[in-house]
């Protein structure tokens, strides 16, 4: 299970800065058609999937074209709409963004209760092709066909190590549990981490293709930053699916109450994100930490509630929690990424973006990988369900403390002309 979402958050991860440099050496248009026929194509494999390995080897071909898929759609916005135009569009996009994601789990769990024709949970997939069809053709009419970028070259020497550096760090987290930790998970950790240095060095050796521009890695605000954003999206994504788990394999929610259970932290958000820029404009870096503390706050309302429930957790056990939680994702959230790049020069903004998102993602599979094995863990060992949950969550404070102590280091003020 955590190898169903852990394998495709881990191949877009580790591609998306790739998928960007391919759409800037060979036209946005022609890459985002390439990845929504991919994307369209690996659903219907996943969809018809006969074995678990193979719908997790699918999984991970979704993550990469994906990957080909998503920086075009923010990289074309750029090119078509002027400067003055660009807000505007991007308010737009923002938006329709988080409406998928908080739609996603409520939807998916009514195609998987409704079992239409017999599908059962491959109706997730099968509801992928449509929508990539109509993707598709809306891409050949209407997206202009734009050039590469002269100039731009692919830097396959780091692709392949950072590749490399994160698999090692993911798959013994994942695996080591159900092997019993063999010493050979802790070797392979160990190596994960060497490889990411490995790819610090490899980068400021090949200035002229780097993946990353190599003055980046040298800025301390911006590596703080790539910290916090670990740490909080680790903690943010992984008890997402954690609460998931324990929804339906602990208390025997159906996949649609399950969604519904988890729409409370999308309210929070959507009480606080509107408010989050012009608070942030205000109080400074103040705001992301005040906003981690209420999420951590959140979170240790769930535990506690959760712990106070027992066995008798319902959906609105988690409610109070999850709002509050949610309340402070959406104050932090938002503004995060413009406080991140404040430290930044004008020229490093574009290759500074791409290394977030590609490390959003990396978080997000880093607290998939860690936070359920300890959710499991703790079942293995005879835990009760709801104490399972409740520990889980309380370590979940961890990475979000981490978070809060590494936004010291990030700029005081946000970086006021990136688009959002």
């Amino acid at each position: 299970m955590q190898w169903l979402v852990g394998a495709y958050t881990l191949a877009f991860a580790v591609l998306l800065i790739t998928g960007a440099r391919l759409g800037d050496l060979l036209g946005r248009r022609r890459l985002f058609i390439a990845g929504i026929v991919g994307f369209t194509a690996s659903s219907l494999l996943c969809a018809v999937a006969p074995s678990p390995e193979f719908l997790i080897a699918m999984r991970a071909l979704q993550g990469g074209f994906g990957a080909l898929l998503i920086p075009q759609g923010f990289g074309m916005i750029k090119e078509v709409f002027a400067e003055d135009q660009m807000t505007k569009a991007f308010a737009v996009f923002g938006p329709v963004m988080g409406l998928s994601a908080v739609a996603a789990p409520i939807i998916g769990g009514a195609l998987v209760d409704g079992n239409l024709f017999g599908t059962g949970w491959r109706a997730i997939f099968l509801v992928n092709i449509p929508l990539g069809i109509a993707g598709l053709v809306g891409a050949l009419r209407v997206m202009p066909r734009t050039a590469g970028t002269p100039g731009t070259r692919l830097d396959p020497g780091g692709a392949v190590i950072a590749t490399s550096a994160a698999f090692a760090l993911i798959y013994p987290l994942v695996e080591g549990r159900e092997l019993g930790w063999p010493a050979w998970t802790f070797g392979l950790l160990a190596a994960g981490v060497a490889g990411f240095g490995l790819f610090a060095l490899y980068e400021r050796r090949h200035r002229e293709r780097a993946l990353i521009a190599p003055s980046l890695l040298g800025n301390r605000a911006f590596t703080s930053g790539i910290v916090v954003a670990v740490c909080f999206f680790m903690a943010m994504i992984g008890l997402n699916l954690v609460i998931s788990l324990f929804c339906q394999l602990g208390e025997h929610f159906s996949p649609l109450r399950t969604g519904l259970t988890l729409a409370p932290f999308a309210l929070g958000i959507a009480l606080t994100a509107p408010a989050s820029y012009p608070i942030a404009q205000r109080y400074g870096r103040i705001s992301i930490q005040a906003g981690f503390a209420l999420m951590g706050a959140g979170l240790a309302l769930i535990a506690l509630m959760v712990h106070g429930a027992g066995s008798d957790v319902s959906s609105w056990t988690l409610v109070p929690g999850e709002l509050v939680a949610g309340m402070g994702m959406g104050l932090s959230l938002p503004p995060l990424f413009d406080f991140i790049l404040a430290g930044v020069a004008d020229h490093e903004v574009g290759s500074a973006s791409g290394v977030l998102n590609a490390i959003q993602q990396l978080g997000a599979s880093l607290g998939i990988a860690v936070l359920a094995t300890v959710f499991f863990a703790y079942l293995d060992n005879t835990t009760p369900p709801f104490r399972a949950m409740a520990s889980t969550t309380l370590l979940t404070l961890v990475p979000l403390g981490l978070a809060f102590l590494a936004a010291f280091r990030l700029p005081k003020k946000a970086r006021a002309d990136v688009a959002h």
